[in-house]
């Protein structure tokens, strides 16, 4: 049954052919190797259910396309359960209505008729024929129980409960988690609530325009993103053509003519391009089916926003199904070995699925007259997947089939990573249970899944053990590592992308290669400034818990360790480490000179009676190489020779004096040292400094900033030489990415 003609809120349909109840081809096409039936109309079943038989020992008349959907993917199902629950949803709702004029039975009926069409189990049926008896009739939850078992009862109760369940803007957050709660462990109670309101938009025609305008923003908001993130793209890609028929009637009469017009076109590229996709898989041996799948309106609205003019290979896609997973490879292979690729359009999906279970290669293939066509290529089980997602993939009560254990007959349900692999429970849907349980309260949570499900793209980014990573397109450093790390991430220090230094709040894109650095100290810190950057409920769930438990550290402070990166607190275990190398800390955080401070390294000038002055900005020490400029006063300042300031004086005309290194050993040297922030650092920095018999002449700690942190200590060596050992020993604490001698910018006396 078409949208179009049960919605009197939507244009008549563009073609003349009849659809199935729900189209697995998403544009009109029946489902591969699918016979099509002829249009099914419920309002006469709805009235025949009065009159037909109902004995106890024959399947009414009025079930009978269900039954037959329901056999064509499960050849060998009880349909006594389905009999049975006809029975008592048909007498229980007798007399009631539809505003639409029909029978109610109709709805209930048409609903698992979606469900069957979908490949959904007699269970799910079973409970979908009885979704609405409990709350509609008489009938009670302990009946259900009683007649159909604890599985149905539990499922009916989950889709009663989500009835009462307002989804727009002044929902309450607790009731909805509740209901998230209830739909995660059982995803089926989703199921059939999504094929409800398909059904219920098919035929939203009957309501106000403004109660339609509604609840189709509702089915925006929140119930095509649930089902995007289930897996059920049949379900989704129908109810955004009707929300958008609803809310843009302009737009969708405008794209309904695109589609007529190229309807009415003398030649089709895509088909012919689909012929030469059949042509070179014979001539390779390989056995697979070629489809041609028409954009849905929404798709090709937008592809038309995105190209502009569109070409006649726009309006659809060329789907390869195969057998095997290794002939998928192999289709792509022989494609872009005999036609032309578009490269930059290839993805994997089948060796990276998507976060709803999706899998599929994608990539697409251009002809000499320009015209380039998507292609998908993918398993007839993929397929599957990808059209009904959670819907069709089992029972989570059943047994474990033989691909779903070990050797031993335990259930393989955990990947390397503890992500789960039990197909009924996708991995979004096990960390929204994460998320619920962690949220410090319900408003948190409803905020954060609100986000989530507003972000409707999502990219890869590779781990450096191998492993990959799917995350909202936006995702950032922090996000990552939540999703790797969990809690654990609190400890994060900083990041490597794609091999270079980065900090947490970059933006990764997709195929990024993330290497996250991780502190040693178990008591790490996450910095409020980290909530500016989370995008994925799991970091900011995280993050916010963290925060509320600790309530003193969103306090500012006063020094050089205001953010929540470096702590005031920390000025007490940094005490010691200060003392110990000579310096005490001064009012504005940097440490003042100790009284008597050792003498500095000798350089001896060739200019009698002079007086010798290291350079503050590049302070040279031996052996290093170095030179001199006299200034006012008879003064001769030593500069290294690659310090920026040789070069203005030399440009300024001064004349170099030379110098050289007398017998002293001794050296005071300004050091800077770049860090990620975290709690400790500057004890740990000042303690390394310490164990080196070294003592700090001043120190002063910038504020942080994108959780980086810059260090400048000056510095009075017992031994120049000591100093590449000193540098060493810096760059050895956690979270310190670099150290080099100080470089600043002075003016010429």
């Amino acid at each position: 049954m078409s949208a179009e003609a049960t919605n009197p809120a939507s244009p008549g349909a563009v073609t003349s052919s009849p659809k199935l109840a729900v189209s697995l081809e998403q544009g009109g096409t029946p489902a591969p190797r699918r016979r099509a039936r002829p249009r099914i109309d419920l309002r006469r079943l709805g009235r025949a259910a009065f009159l037909g038989s109902a004995t106890r020992d024959r399947l009414p008349d009025a079930i009978g396309h269900v039954a037959e959907a329901h056999r064509a993917h499960h050849p060998d199902a009880d349909l006594d359960p389905l009999r049975r629950a006809y029975v008592l949803a048909e007498s229980s709702h007798r007399g009631q209505m539809r505003k639409s004029g029909e029978p109610y039975i109709t709805h209930p009926l048409a609903v698992t008729l979606i469900l069957a069409e979908l490949g959904a189990e007699t269970t799910t049926l079973t409970a979908s024929l009885l979704h609405d008896t409990v709350e509609d009739t008489d009938v009670t939850l302990d009946q259900v129980g009683e007649e159909f078992g604890a599985e149905v009862r539990f499922i009916v109760d989950g889709v009663t409960k989500l009835e009462k369940v307002d989804y727009g803007a002044a929902a309450e957050p607790e009731t909805f988690r509740k209901m998230l709660v209830a739909t995660g462990n059982d995803v089926r109670v989703m199921s059939i609530k999504l094929a409800d309101r398909l059904h219920n938009m098919r035929t939203l025609g009957v309501m106000r325009p403004e109660k339609q305008e509604r609840i189709a923003k509702v089915t925006r908001d929140v119930l095509i993103p649930l089902a995007e993130r289930l897996g059920v793209q049949a379900l989704k890609t129908e109810l955004e053509d009707l929300v958008f028929a609803i809310l843009h009637p302009e737009e969708y009469q405008h794209t309904r003519e695109l589609i007529v017009n190229n309807a009415s076109r003398a030649d089709d590229p895509l088909a012919e391009i689909a012929d030469e996709v059949r042509a070179v898989l014979r001539d390779s041996g390989i056995q697979a089916e070629v489809l041609i799948r028409p954009r849905h309106f929404v798709s090709l609205h937008r592809t038309a926003r995105k190209r502009g003019t569109l070409r006649g290979s726009d309006f659809g896609r060329v789907l390869v199904l195969v057998n095997e997973d290794a002939d998928c490879y192999g289709v792509l292979g022989e494609l872009h070995t005999c036609m032309t690729p578009v490269v930059s359009e290839f993805k994997d999906f089948i060796a990276v699925p998507k976060f709803n279970l999706y899998q599929s290669l994608h990539t697409a293939v251009a002809r000499k007259d320009g015209q380039v066509a998507e292609v998908l290529i993918r398993t007839h089980q993929m397929h599957k997947a990808a059209e009904a997602g959670v819907i069709a993939l089992g029972n989570p009560y059943a047994p474990p089939s033989e691909e779903q254990t070990d050797g031993d007959g335990a259930r393989a349900d955990l990947e390397g990573d503890g992500e789960r692999i039990d197909p009924t429970r996708p991995g979004w849907l096990s960390r929204l249970l994460d998320w619920q349980e962690a949220a410090p309260d319900p408003d948190t949570f409803w905020s954060t899944l609100r986000e989530d499900l507003a972000q409707d793209r999502e990219i890869t980014v590779f781990r450096a053990d191998g492993g990959s990573l799917g995350l909202p397109e936006g995702a950032s450093c922090v996000d990552a590592a939540y999703a790797q790390y969990g809690e654990d991430a609190h400890a994060c220090i900083g990041a490597r992308v794609n091999g270079r230094l980065a900090t947490l709040s970059t933006v990764l894109r997709d195929g990024d290669t993330v290497q996250l650095l991780m502190g040693q100290d178990p008591a790490s810190e996450p910095s409020r400034e980290w909530l500016e950057h989370a995008h994925t409920p799991v970091a900011r769930i995280a993050i916010q818990r963290w925060l509320a438990a600790h309530p003193t550290h969103d306090e500012p402070t006063d020094g050089p360790e205001t953010s929540g990166d470096l702590p005031e607190a920390e000025e007490t275990p940094a005490e010691p480490a200060r003392e110990a190398a000579g310096a005490r800390p001064a009012q504005d955080g940097s440490s003042a000179a100790p009284d008597a401070s050792p003498a500095a390294a000798t350089a001896v000038v060739d200019q009698p009676g002079a007086t010798v002055r290291l350079a503050g900005c590049c302070t040279p020490v031996p052996p290093d190489e170095v030179t001199g400029f006299a200034v006012r006063g008879g003064v001769v300042t030593v500069h290294r020779v690659e310090c920026a300031g040789v070069a203005r004086m030399k440009s300024t005309g001064r004349a170099e004096v030379g110098v050289h290194w007398g017998d002293t050993t001794e050296a005071r040297v300004t050091l800077v040292a770049e860090s990620f922030g975290r709690p400790h650092l500057l004890a740990d920095l000042t303690e390394a400094i310490a164990l080196e018999g070294v003592a700090i002449v001043s120190a002063t700690v910038e504020p942080p900033s994108q959780q980086r942190v810059r260090h400048t200590y000056t510095l009075q060596l017992p031994d120049a030489a000591h100093l590449p050992a000193l540098m060493r020993a810096m760059r050895n604490v956690p979270g310190v990415y670099d150290v080099s001698r100080a470089q600043h910018h002075v003016a010429v006396p």
